[in-house]
C-alpha cells in the first residue's frame, strides 16, 4: 500500500556552491525537476552532493547540488534532462468520459551495486508494469524512513545481500500520465534516488519479499548489461554510473567490492 500524503517526504533542493555555501533552498512541488527548478531561479547544477533525511522537521528530504550561476558550466550527467519536457503520456493510454488523473508522488532509493560477481539486477514481477524487465534493486521509501536505510532495507529484501553504500550518484524525476498496475489513471510523479554501492561478500541472490514487486534477482556481469531487458528508464542512468563507478575503481573495482516512464512501479 503506498503512504497516505501526511506520511510521504516534503521535498527540498538545496544549491550549494564550490566552497560549500548554501545559495538557494527550494520546495520540489509535484512534477518538478530538481535541474529545471534550480535554472529557473538562475543556477545550473553542477553535479549531484547528497540527500538528508530530517525525521524531526516532519519527514523533509533535503536534496543537495553543486552549483553555479546559469551560463557558467554544461549540467552534469548525473542530474539528465528530461528532452521530451516536463510531464508525458502513456503512448496507449485511452482516458474515459469525465476521468481524471489523481495525483501520486512516489519518492524511492535504488542502488548500482557491484561485486566479484558483477552488478545487482533484479527482474520485475507481474504486480508491475514492466513484468520481466530488470533494473537496480530498491524501492519506494516508508512512512519516515530515511533513503540509505530504504536501499539497505529493499536489497535485502530483492536480493538477500549486504551492502555497503557509497555516494549518490543520480537524482531522477520523472512525471507522466499513465494507468498504474491497479488501473487507476494517475498523475504521476517518480523522485528516483540512485547510489553506489558495494558487496564484499556477494552470495547468491535470494528473493526474499517473495509475491511482492520482484521476480528474481542475478549478478550480472558489466560486459552482459547491454544484453539485459533493462526497463526502458534505467538503461541511461545505469549505464553512465556503472560506466563512472569502473573509471573511478579502475580494473581491480569489482574485485574490491521510452521511454522515461518507471513502467516498473508497484500496485498503489
Amino acid at each position: 500500500m503506498s503512504p497516505g500524503p501526511a506520511s510521504r517526504p516534503r521535498l527540498v533542493v538545496v544549491g550549494v556552491d564550490l566552497n560549500g555555501v548554501e545559495v538557494a533552498r527550494l520546495a520540489l512541488g509535484h512534477g518538478d525537476d530538481p535541474t529545471r527548478l534550480l535554472a529557473t531561479h538562475g543556477w545550473r547544477v553542477r553535479r549531484v552532493m547528497d540527500v538528508m533525511s530530517h525525521p524531526a522537521e516532519g519527514h523533509l528530504l533535503a536534496m543537495t547540488f553543486v552549483v553555479e550561476t546559469v551560463g557558467a558550466v554544461t549540467p552534469h550527467p548525473a542530474v539528465p534532462l528530461d528532452p521530451e519536457g516536463p510531464r508525458r503520456r502513456d503512448a496507449d493510454l485511452v482516458v474515459g468520459k469525465g476521468e481524471a488523473p489523481q495525483r501520486h508522488q512516489r519518492v524511492s532509493a535504488h542502488a548500482v551495486v557491484t561485486s566479484s560477481r558483477g552488478v545487482l539486477m533484479t527482474q520485475f514481477s507481474d504486480r508491475t508494469n514492466a513484468p520481466g524487465q530488470w533494473g537496480p534493486p530498491g524501492g519506494g521509501l516508508e512512512p519516515h524512513e530515511g533513503p540509505d536505510r530504504a536501499v539497505l532495507r529493499e536489497v535485502w529484501e530483492e536480493s538477500g545481500q549486504v551492502i555497503q553504500l557509497r555516494e549518490l550518484a543520480l537524482v531522477q524525476s520523472l512525471h507522466w500520465i499513465g494507468r498504474a498496475p491497479s488501473g487507476r489513471l494517475e498523475d504521476f510523479h517518480a523522485v528516483r534516488l540512485l547510489y553506489r554501492a558495494s558487496c564484499h561478500a556477494p552470495t547468491a541472490p535470494v528473493v526474499h519479499d517473495v509475491g511482492g514487486t520482484t521476480a528474481s534477482a542475478a549478478w550480472v556481469p558489466p560486459t552482459e548489461l547491454d544484453r539485459l531487458d533493462v526497463v526502458a528508464s534505467w538503461r541511461s542512468p545505469l549505464s553512465s554510473v556503472v560506466m563512472a563507478t569502473d573509471e573511478a575503481d579502475g580494473p581491480d573495482h569489482h574485485h574490491d567490492q521510452t521511454d522515461a516512464d518507471d513502467r516498473a512501479r508497484p500496485q498503489p
